[in-house]
């Protein structure tokens, strides 16, 4: 299997390196699911044994059976897929091998990065690189189009500080009661605003991450990843003010 030999045996040592093999193996499946659509759908005959979609640093896709070799030099594909290609809607079965090409990319590159020891900030890098790259199921179901990264609100509609206190993140489509629908003018203003000047949680000081749940303190206004203050997005739901922990301490100490 010529495509797998040319991945198997190109080892990129540095986190650029990985990031590169990441978008040239993405590039390639994103082609096979939009562009190429119609051939790899011919190519996944449910009649054939089970087979994978492969993407390679050489920006090439191919449809072929999984390694030989037990385990594999590297992380193998979702295996199967085309036993699903005639029992589902043909948009559903392109998003189902869409997410599945995603986890795919990720276990790649960090394979390469526990290989070549990447320490904590080379991860912590390399992540934040592919996290800026939009998901081949964003692209293939157009809502890389719609998507911006989301920050916590610092203004409301009239200029002032947000007291909207909770905000889901990473979460498709869902956000805390409590928030109120904005239109999409008002939505780009703020974070066109909000991209300037970042944010930090106030517990850990690590930095916002969109596949993360935050919630706003109602009295310092300060963000926290929910984790950090032991908020889960459900027991959100049912807070009406929150106070972090500091803010709750302080004031059980006030005479």
């Amino acid at each position: 299997m010529e495509g797998v030999g040319v991945g198997a045996h190109y080892n990129p040592r540095t986190v650029e390196e990985v990031f590169s093999d990441f978008k040239s193996r993405r590039s390639a499946i994103v082609r096979a699911l939009t562009t190429d659509v119609e051939e790899f759908f011919q190519q996944c005959d449910p009649e054939k044994e089970n087979l994978c979609l492969y993407g390679f640093p050489n920006e090439k896709w191919e449809v072929n059976l999984p390694a030989e070799e037990v385990p594999p030099e590297l992380p193998e594909p979702a295996l199967g897929i085309n036993f699903a290609r005639d029992g589902m809607q043909e948009k559903d079965w392109i998003s189902l091998v869409a997410v599945h090409s995603d986890a795919w990319l990720l276990s790649v590159s960090y394979y390469f990065g526990s290989r070549f020891c990447f320490d904590k900030a080379d991860r912590k890098r390399l992540f934040n690189m592919i996290n800026d790259v939009p998901t081949v199921f964003e692209v293939v179901t157009g809502s890389a189009n719609k998507l911006t990264k989301e920050k916590p609100s610092s203004a409301n509609q009239n200029g002032n500080k947000s007291k909207s206190n909770l905000n889901v993140r990473g979460l498709e489509g869902k956000t805390a009661k409590t928030i109120q629908a904005k239109d999409e003018e008002e939505e780009s203003e703020e974070e066109d605003e909000e991209e300037e000047h970042g944010e930090a949680c106030g517990a850990c000081g690590d930095d916002y991450a969109a596949d993360q749940f935050w919630i706003c303190c109602d009295m310092c206004e300060k963000w926290f990843h929910g984790k950090c203050v032991k908020i889960t997005p459900a027991k959100a739901e049912q807070i009406k003010h929150y106070k972090c922990p500091s803010c709750s301490s302080n004031k059980r100490a006030r005479p």
